[in-house]
């Protein structure tokens, strides 16, 4: 059927419409098996385009999916994407900007409008780019987060909470964006290392002297209401209970005692804003302190502070305040200083804690549960060492932030009565048009909520819930999560404390989080660095197979995956060689299959017989099942990059290398046994395939299909995952064909580096000391000969062999000695090797001597390992000594 196959691979011929078969034939929806295998896909946001860190995940989850699908699970993948509050909004924002308009320039609803326009025209184009890498999702569940049915899974949670009292609104300090004008949760105010400095300012002390406090945030001190020392520290003991007069606003602030200070930061001396710390405002309230906001939502100096300063942004006053208090001579000293500084997540500046009236979620009671979940085992983290950083997260848990100071997204179900005398807030499941209470007019509460509170739910929202839904019952919980380590407390910790929270159970047992992509220079990859690479760019390249096979073979558990976003063809020309010769290998076996094979198991009258099997057939069986056993086990410990390497390994070398090459006579009918070589390759290369599909989908079901037995119409998407077979197990034939391939490796390096060149065949010798080794090489004399490319026609027992000096000979095991004819030009060279490689393994003589002339190691160690030790020494003598003859043979010595 090689007619149907291009001479060379082009991916770009067959991807696109392989996938729209897949889909036409609705391959990817849950087909009734046995239990069901459930996947989240973690939502891209909405306007998102695809980019690396896309194209890794989804390579992973869809490796995943496959697998499991062709194991008969009842596989869904469920895929979604986000409304993304912040950066959705900023994305259409800035199109107004171009147009020299603003949000409020619309008013809230035509706002609205404006971004659901924008969400319809390019809502679902990440989602069509996932489906060019291969994406296996049923895409006809396909959710978003601001749909009717979600929205009312938010507002149902949002109502039960606030009932339940883990819902309230309060004034606290919270990191706030100035460019995006709204509150984030503490986990989207990313921290950064960065080298700032700390000013030790001299405040004046009302009974005379000074006082010296250090701080990072000059400015701030416009907003001082204290200054606070421990306790126990004897420096200031004295001065606690007086007052200082704060320069440049000569106000009378206290001194105060709070366990909360570190005596060994700066002079042991803070000033305190309790406006703008969060450390400051719990001082400040146990201590009744006055709390003055001296900064504007857009970060510049409020009315609060001295009319000199209002209007200044931030920095521009820090650098005012420092003038000042140079010019007063208060400025004691200045150094560098390391520090944490928050930046939003979305937009990168730098966050300003901020006091103000939010909502939150009371998490301590939601975490309870969901840290017993790990430790009683119902979570197990991949790698282990996140579950560490999980249990710690939940330890040390702060309540969440969820309102957003933002029109695009899930709006707050709170509403407020305006009628004179009546000050009830209700929270509703439906929106209100009157007050409860007095039915006077209500307004909505103008915020949204944070878009990680509808994505918390999706495990069990995106089934239907809260409705009790077939989906909810079938598909919940879910079996794996697969997502990135950045996300772990935004998303995932979240998910399982709602999961137990509303549906009593986690919402999956396994958390998979790989690593994340980085360029050669270990930096992540991203727009603002220009250091990206476009996954669509490279499937045009190089095509989907490509890119899958890199990412996944590139990056073992625990570590990031690097790529050169300069040099494409380097980073993934592996996967591109890999699928070259994957196609060329399957050509030539389409070529010799000239129709239905024998089978090789099984109750048939024509079923090929265990005695039929030559050497090369016993021991490509063997591999091929130890190859089914490694992948297999490689996948569910999701080492998704050993699966890959132990299909690669089984293809590449042991099928085209060495299997393909050892049948090609019989193949060709220059020797009997075609029929039978026929059947082997078929099935091996069969069983290759399919471990290899959820990796590299494309090429394998292209070429899976024209095998003998499927038909075009047939699916690998959807064939049986190949199961370990005892029967293959065959440790004779892999020892022994191992010692042929280490005897054919060896002529070709001999006539490599005698300078033979590949296609001429030098006069060749094999010898060995023993008859029983001679008899067990004399049947593959043949093979060896021709894939060894010499002129060799018999095993010699060497006894009967006289010494020739114009060979080059190398000793394998066994004392197996494998020569070749040698020029007189390359004697001084041969000889000068075989004296290093003896030197060398007489170095490993001695050293072998002295470990095992040592009493305490013989006696201590066990007697299994003293005998291996003894094993290596005699080999190591012997080949030595084999060396020595060698030597002797061509008259180096």
């Amino acid at each position: 059927m090689t007619e149907e196959l291009a001479p060379q691979y082009q991916p770009g011929a067959i991807e696109q419409a392989l996938y729209r078969w897949w889909t036409e034939q609705d391959l990817f929806a849950p087909r009734p098996g046995n239990r069901p295998y459930v996947i989240m896909m973690p939502p891209p946001n909405v306007t998102a385009q695809l980019h690396m860190g896309h194209g890794l995940n989804n390579t992973v989850q869809d490796a995943v999916i496959r697998f499991e699908r062709m194991r008969g699970r009842e596989v869904l993948w469920l895929p979604g994407t986000d409304h993304a509050g912040i950066a959705t909004q900023n994305v259409v924002e800035r199109m107004l900007a171009s147009e020299g308009k603003t949000r409020f320039d619309l008013g809230r609803d035509a706002f609205v409008r404006r971004v659901w326009s924008h969400v319809d025209e390019t809502g679902a184009t990440i989602l069509d780019q996932l489906k060019a890498i291969g994406s296996s999702c049923d895409w006809s569940r396909t959710y978003f987060t601001l749909d009717e049915g979600l929205s009312r899974a938010v507002r149902e949670v949002f109502v039960r909470l606030y009932e339940k009292d883990l819902v309230y609104r309060g004034n606290y300090i919270i990191n706030w964006c100035p460019r995006c004008l709204t509150a984030l949760s503490n986990e989207e105010a990313e921290k950064e290392e960065e080298e700032g400095r700390l000013w030790h300012l001299r405040y004046p002390l009302a009974q005379g002297g000074h006082l010296t406090v250090a701080t990072t945030r000059p400015e701030t001190m416009l907003g001082d209401t204290a200054v606070a020392v421990h306790p126990s520290d004897a420096r200031y003991a004295a001065l606690v209970g007086t007052t200082i007069r704060l320069p440049l606003v000569d106000r009378d602030i206290p001194i105060v005692a709070d366990d909360a200070i570190d005596p060994a930061f700066g002079t042991g001396a803070v000033k305190v804003t309790p406006a703008h710390d969060p450390l400051d405002f719990e001082i400040g309230k146990r201590h009744g302190l006055a709390v003055l906001n001296i900064l504007t939502p857009d970060a510049h100096i409020g009315e609060s502070a001295p009319e000199r300063f209002q209007g200044l942004t931030r920095e521009a006053a820090r650098k005012a305040v420092v003038r000042e208090f140079e010019a007063l001579d208060l400025l004691d000293k200045t150094e560098t200083h390391q520090h944490a500084v928050g930046h939003c997540y979305r937009c990168g500046t730098v966050v300003e804690p901020r006091l103000s009236e939010q909502w939150f979620v009371r998490m301590a009671p939601l975490a309870a549960p969901a840290l017993e979940a790990y430790r009683d085992g119902s979570l197990r983290f991949i790698p282990e060492r996140r579950g560490t950083e999980y249990a710690q997260w939940m330890e040390n848990i702060r309540d969440w932030c969820i309102s957003r100071q933002l029109w695009w997204g899930h709006r707050i179900p709170v509403w407020y009565c305006d009628a004179d005398g009546c000050a009830t807030t209700s929270v509703s499941r439906t929106d209100l048009t009157a007050c409860p209470a007095c039915g006077g007019s209500v307004r909505q509460d103008e915020d949204v909520l944070d878009t990680w509170f509808s994505s918390w739910l999706v495990p069990f929202s995106s089934l239907g819930w809260p409705d009790e839904t077939p989906d909810l019952h079938r598909y919940y919980p879910g079996d794996a999560l697969v997502t990135a380590p950045e996300i772990l407390f935004f998303w995932v910790a979240r998910m399982i404390m709602a999961g137990l929270e509303f549906q009593g159970d986690v919402p999956f047992h396994t958390i998979y989080l790989h690593g994340t992509v980085r360029d050669t220079q270990h930096r992540k990859m991203s727009k603002s660095l220009g250091n990206g690479i476009d996954p669509l760019e490279v499937v045009e390249r190089y095509g989907a197979d490509a890119l899958r096979y890199t990412v996944i073979s590139g990056m073992a558990v625990g570590t990031d995956l690097i790529l050169d976003p300069a040099d494409l063809e380097t980073s993934f020309a592996a996967g591109r060689n890999f699928a070259n010769k994957l196609w060329n290998a399957g050509r030539f076996i389409l070529g010799a299959l000239d129709g239905p094979t024998r089978p090789l198991a099984g109750p048939h009258p024509n079923v090929i017989r265990r005695e039929e099997l030559a050497l090369a057939d016993r021991w490509i069986i063997a591999r091929c099942d130890e190859t089914v056993r490694i992948a297999t086990e490689a996948f569910e410990r999701f080492r998704l990059n050993e699966a890959a390497a132990a299909a690669y390994h089984f293809l590449w070398s042991d099928l085209a290398d060495w299997y393909i090459e050892q049948v090609k006579p019989r193949l060709h009918g220059d020797q009997p046994g075609g029929d039978v070589a026929r059947a082997v390759l078929a099935q091996t290369f069969d069983v290759a395939l399919r471990l290899l599909h959820p990796v590299m989908p494309f090429v394998t079901e292209t070429l899976w299909k024209r095998l003998p037995g499927h038909g075009l119409e047939a699916s690998i998407c959807v064939a049986h995952w190949p199961g370990p077979d005892d029967r293959a197990t065959d440790d004779e034939a892999l020892a022994r064909f191992a010692e042929l391939q280490a005897i054919v490796t060896s002529y070709r390096q001999l006539s490599a580096d005698a300078g033979i060149r590949p296609g001429d065949k030098a006069e060749g010798w094999l010898t060995v000391a023993d008859q029983a080794v001679a008899d067990r090489l004399a049947p593959e004399i043949e093979t060896i000969a021709r894939l060894g490319r010499v002129r060799l026609d018999r095993v010699t027992v060497r006894s009967s062999v006289a010494a020739d000096s114009a060979r080059k000979t190398d000793v394998l095991p066994d004392d197996v000695q494998v020569s070749i004819a040698l020029s007189a030009a390359d004697m001084a060279r041969e000889c000068a090797r075989l004296e290093k490689e003896e030197a060398h393994l007489r170095r490993l003589v001695e050293g072998q001597e002295r470990k095992l002339g040592n009493a305490q190691f013989v006696e201590r160690a066990p007697t299994a390992v003293v005998d291996g030790e003894r094993q290596k020494l005699a080999s190591w003598r012997e080949q030595a000594d084999a060396l020595a003859d060698n030597r002797r043979q061509l008259g180096c010595v």
